[in-house]
């Protein structure tokens, strides 16, 4: 690989259609303010970077990053490209990560509203990330002790796994499907309304109004609080293990839980068992 090491680019498309490229300790930054540094590249290898400057990793193939920091400066940063590993990088500017595919994240910071729309493929695992509007119209997701924080999450997502995960969002899984969420903390006001084939296994559901208008929605051993007007016309299987201020209107299915406040049946295709043990 071609070692490019301790220099500055601030021009336009400063590395364009280059190839095999291992740039260690490199700004992109400067007066020059130029767009695109790595546009249209194969075969990137970036250690120690510092991205100042907007654009720079679009329609690439094979990308590597590694204890780089991406500024708030740094828009749009990876758009249309493919095999990405990106570990140990503070991720700051908006939009960070769209249209791409078969991407790993490893221990980053992220801090980008916008982050990871229209994404085929995203392993992500020990990262902290806050952002808004988190990998809307994803798929194939598999997420490992991620802690995010940000409202608007994880919408209209397909095929996806979580684990281990700490999540304080609002109307997060809004229209998800076929997902599965496994020993994880969701805190956040109207969760997963209009999913379909989620199931929340081992969780701690925190929440107003969760669960709403779902197909297919199945909890195993999940504890839930602050919930009220749950499983509002949702067809549901659910093992709760703490006691629910109220649920309303469940169409069918059944919902089981130590005690349960109030049961709101208004709607007469309310059909759903309620059992009590």
């Amino acid at each position: 690989m071609k070692l490019i090491e301790n220099q500055t680019f601030d021009e336009e498309r400063a590395l364009y259609g280059g190839n095999d490229i291992h740039a260690v300790n490199v700004r992109f930054d400067g007066p020059a303010d130029g767009e695109s540094a790595f546009k249209e590249c194969k075969n990137i290898l970036a250690e120690k970077c510092y991205f100042n400057l907007r654009y720079p990793l679009w329609h690439c193939e094979g990308i590597q990053v590694s204890d780089c920091e991406m500024t708030g400066n740094c828009r749009a940063a990876l758009w249309y490209s493919a095999k990405i590993k990106i570990s140990s990088t503070k991720m700051f500017g908006i939009k960070a990560l769209r249209e791409c595919a078969d991407v790993e994240i490893s221990r980053c910071d992220i801090n980008s509203p916008e982050f990871g729309w229209s994404v085929n493929g995203v392993k992500m695992r020990d990262c902290t990330a806050v952002s808004e509007y988190f990998m809307m119209r994803s798929k194939d997701l598999v997420f490992e002790n991620v802690k995010f924080t940000g409202k608007y999450s994880f919408q209209y997502i397909e095929d996806s796994v979580f684990e281990n995960c700490e999540f304080d969002t609002k109307d997060a899984f809004w229209h998800a499907k076929n997902v599965t969420v496994k020993n994880c903390t969701v805190k956040g006001e109207y969760l997963a309304w209009y999913c379909e084939n989620v199931t929340f296994e081992n969780c701690k559901i925190i929440g107003t109004q969760p669960l709403c208008w779902c197909r297919g929605l199945k909890l195993v051993n999940c504890e839930m609080y602050e919930a009220d007007l749950a499983f509002e016309k949702s067809d549901v299987l659910a093992e709760v293990t703490t006691p629910i201020i109220s649920v309303k209107n469940p169409y069918s299915g059944s919902i089981s839980a130590p005690e349960i406040g109030e049961i709101i049946r208004t709607d007469e295709r309310s059909k759903a068992e309620i059992i009590k043990k």
